[in-house]
């Protein structure tokens, strides 16, 4: 074997460990971002909180952004509320008539942005706060709102 057959080879193999280690790493981070934290208060179906919302018993906040608002709807009873806003908790305690012991229950896509944010929420004084963690799309929580069924209303219609 010659010298550059052999640099190539090694070179090749390298090559395969670098493209595995980085797969393993996209891995890792697609599962970090796709796996919910813990979150030590209540959580709720997508039926629960559906019900809830109808009666009132809870505030229902989808926390996703506009563009994921307007390619699904928002679930009947849900108040958009793009959790990205710098006045985030001051609109939320606006909502909850400045009850922070409100039951207050939180969706998303799929149910890991509504628990990193009901930890923080949580931390900032709100003590009603409640996960959906099935989302709008299904998580490993449950099938999700738009595949249980249950009602959606069109993005602009939710904010009249």
């Amino acid at each position: 074997m010659t010298a550059s057959t052999m640099l190539a080879h090694r070179l090749g193999r390298r090559a395969v460990l670098v493209l595995g280690a980085a797969a393993l790493a996209g891995f890792a981070v697609r599962e970090y971002l796709l796996t919910p934290e813990d979150f030590a208060g209540g959580a709720l179906s997508v039926e629960e909180a559906h019900a809830r919302a109808a009666s009132g018993k809870v505030l229902l906040v989808d926390i996703r952004r506009p563009d994921e608002w307007a390619s699904t709807g928002i679930g009947a009873g849900a108040q958009p509320l793009d959790m990205r806003r710098e006045d985030f908790a001051a609109v939320l305690d606006e909502l909850a008539g400045g009850d922070r012991g409100r039951p207050i229950a939180l969706i998303c896509a799929r149910g890991v942005r509504s628990a990193r944010l009901a930890n923080q929420l949580a931390q900032a004084g709100f003590t009603g706060i409640i996960d959906v963690p099935e989302g709008m799309l299904g998580s490993r929580a449950g099938p999700g709102w738009l595949r249980a069924g249950l009602p959606v209303v069109a993005h602009a219609e939710a904010l009249e």
